[in-house]
C-alpha cells in the first residue's frame, strides 16, 4: 500500500470512529423531542434538523460565489479558478450528493427508529454539519486529508440507511 493510500485509510478510521463515537454521546445527551408520537410530528422534527444540516452546503455555495465574484472566474468559462476555489466548487459539489442522501435517510429514520431515541436525527445532523466541515479543511490543507469528513458522512449516511432497510424488511 503506499503512503498516500495509507494516510486516506488511517483518515477514514478516524473518522468513522470519531462519527460513531460523537453520534453515540449525543444520542445519549441530547433530550428526546417533546413531540407527539405522530407521523408528521417525526417528520417536521427531522426537517427541521435537515435545514441544520444544509448550512455547510450554504456557506459553501457563498464562498464559491464570492471567490467568483471578486476573480476572473466571475465568467465561468473562461476556466480561471484559483486551487482553492477548485477545492470550495469540488467540496460543495460533493455536499450537495451528501446531503441529498443525508435528507432521504434522516427523515426515514425519523420513522422508523423508536421515539425514545429520535434525538439520534439530531445527533447525526450535528455530526455532519462537523463532518462536512472537516472535509472542507482537510481538503484545503491536503487533498488526502478530506478522508475523515468524507468517511465520517458517508458511513453514516450508510449507517442510516441500512437501520432504516434493517426495521423496514427484518425487525
Amino acid at each position: 500500500m503506499k503512503s498516500e493510500q495509507k494516510t486516506v485509510v488511517i483518515g477514514a478510521a478516524i473518522g468513522v470512529i470519531l462519527m460513531s463515537a460523537t453520534v453515540w454521546i449525543l444520542t445519549r445527551t441530547l433530550p428526546a423531542p417533546a413531540i407527539a408520537d405522530m407521523l408528521e410530528e417525526r417528520l417536521a422534527y427531522a426537517l427541521r434538523a435537515n435545514v441544520f444540516a444544509m448550512l455547510p452546503l450554504f456557506i459553501m455555495l457563498a464562498a464559491v460565489g464570492n471567490a467568483r465574484f471578486f476573480s476572473q472566474a466571475i465568467d465561468p468559462t473562461k476556466h480561471a479558478e484559483s486551487r482553492s476555489m477548485e477545492i470550495d466548487g469540488r467540496v460543495a459539489d460533493n455536499t450537495l450528493q451528501q446531503n441529498f442522501i443525508f435528507a432521504i435517510a434522516s427523515l426515514a429514520l425519523s420513522t422508523v427508529v423508536p421515539s425514545t431515541h429520535l434525538q439520534i436525527v439530531w445527533a447525526c445532523a450535528i455530526v455532519f454539519v462537523a463532518a462536512r466541515a472537516g472535509f472542507w479543511l482537510g481538503y484545503r490543507l491536503n487533498p488526502l486529508y478530506r478522508a475523515p469528513g468524507m468517511s465520517a458522512t458517508a458511513y453514516m449516511n450508510l449507517g442510516m440507511i441500512a437501520y432504516v432497510l434493517f426495521r423496514t424488511f427484518v425487525a
